[in-house]
């Protein structure tokens, strides 16, 4: 039998015998571990059962997402894995949660109807030409419409003549003195229609025409209808041109009935009605005139 060389750190026949040096054979083969080992052995047990604790936290929830896609799966183990679970803290959600935010949404397709309805609508004849393409149509139907907005800012802005009745005095010095208006002779009662868009400023009673309407016009002119009878419009009252406002009389200082008529400029100014009427447009030949 071969020697065993022994040294300083070799287990040696006395160390496995019992106290005292005692021959014979031994009575343990190891030594009773001590507190400090025993420490350290449960201290390394609850590391890894801490490990372990912490790994299924980490696999619990990818094994929940891939449990539907696993052969075999059913939809009543789907139904019992809805519930949320909770491991260590971490929330689980549903499987029918996850499968709803999994899925892509899908868009609402356009409505075809409404598209081609839209692509078949008409378009207006341009000019009065009928019967164009749609590609030629549209681009003259667009200059139709800036023509006429052109139109609208360039043209005048329309006016009538206040009554039918003719003219019986005109603007300028009468009997030694001035007259500022124009007079219409008319039959008592007869309709006094508005000369120009504008708005009513005054309509009541005036010193020498006993009535009178007053009307602020669009060009920032002023209307004035003198020796009225009845009056139907009021002060803040929107008219527009050719309606009626009042009717002849014979009030104030008056020698029968007539409508006097004055237009005052944007300063306040008198001027003569007659010019005025004619670079609009208005007729002034109708009946008997003193022009």
């Amino acid at each position: 039998m071969s020697q065993h060389r022994v040294g300083p750190s070799s287990i040696t026949v006395q160390s496995l015998l019992g106290d005292g040096g005692e021959t014979g054979r031994p009575t343990r083969h190891r030594a009773e571990p001590s507190a400090t080992e025993r420490v350290k052995a449960a201290a390394t047990a609850a590391v890894a059962a801490g490990a372990l604790i912490g790994a299924a936290s980490q696999v619990a929830p990818a094994l929940a997402y891939a449990a539907p896609l696993l052969p075999g799966s059913h939809d009543a183990d789907e139904e019992q894995q809805a519930a949320p679970t909770t491991v260590k803290g971490t929330s689980i959600l549903p499987v029918a949660e996850a499968k709803a935010a999994a899925e892509p949404v899908a868009q609402p397709a356009p409505e075809p109807a409404a598209v081609a309805a839209e692509i078949a609508a008409p378009v207006a004849a341009p000019f009065g030409i009928p019967n164009l393409p749609p590609e030629i149509a549209a681009p003259l139907a667009q200059a139709e419409e800036a023509l006429k907005g052109v139109q609208q800012q360039v043209a005048p802005a329309p006016a009538v003549r206040p009554v039918a009745g003719a003219i019986s005095s005109g603007y300028g010095s009468r009997w030694g003195a001035m007259h500022y208006g124009l007079d219409f002779a008319d039959a008592l009662g007869a309709p006094i229609h508005s000369v120009s868009n504008g708005t009513v400023i005054e309509a009541g009673p005036a010193s020498g025409f006993g009535l009178w309407v007053r009307v602020l016009q669009d060009d920032g002119t002023t209307a004035v209808y003198g020796h009225v009878n009845e009056m139907f419009v009021h002060a803040g009252q929107r008219v527009n041109a050719g309606d009626v406002i009042a009717t002849v009389g014979n009030r104030g200082q008056s020698t029968g009935p007539h409508l006097h008529l004055e237009i005052w400029d944007q300063s306040g100014s008198k001027i003569d009605p007659l010019p005025y009427l004619a670079a609009k447009g208005v007729p002034m030949e109708w009946g008997p005139s003193a022009h």
